[in-house]
């Protein structure tokens, strides 16, 4: 067994329940990490027999290009399109965070993790 982690992908997109996130967006934070059996990876040697972390981070581009209003959801479309990916491959992990969310108060980010 072996975990896999991609971590600190950065992204500026335009997720939020209020109007002006939709027009001036912000920061966001996407960590992913597999836990599974990547044993065939570690004789081989070859990319094939694991996850490729630059395929993980265009997927996770992508799905955070697409608006949503709840950081659940989009985390729920990058858990979905990486289990898409790669069945069958183990347990994954997203987390993401919205950096200084437009909150009442001072808040460095908030933070959502999907699990599945």
């Amino acid at each position: 067994m072996g975990l896999i982690e991609v971590k600190g992908i950065r992204v500026f997109a335009f997720h939020g329940c209020l109007p002006e996130e939709e027009r001036i967006g912000g920061q966001y934070r996407v960590d992913v990490c597999v836990n599974g059996d990547f044993l065939a990876a570690e004789d081989s040697d070859r990319l094939n027999d694991t996850i490729d972390y630059g395929r993980v981070t265009d997927l996770v581009r992508e799905q955070m290009a697409v608006r949503s209003k709840l950081i659940e959801h989009v985390a729920g479309r990058i858990l979905s399109s990486l289990k898409a990916e790669w069945p069958g491959r183990g347990t994954w992990t997203v987390c993401v965070v919205k950096e200084r969310p437009p909150v009442r108060g001072d808040v460095d980010e908030a933070v959502y993790t999907a699990v599945g």
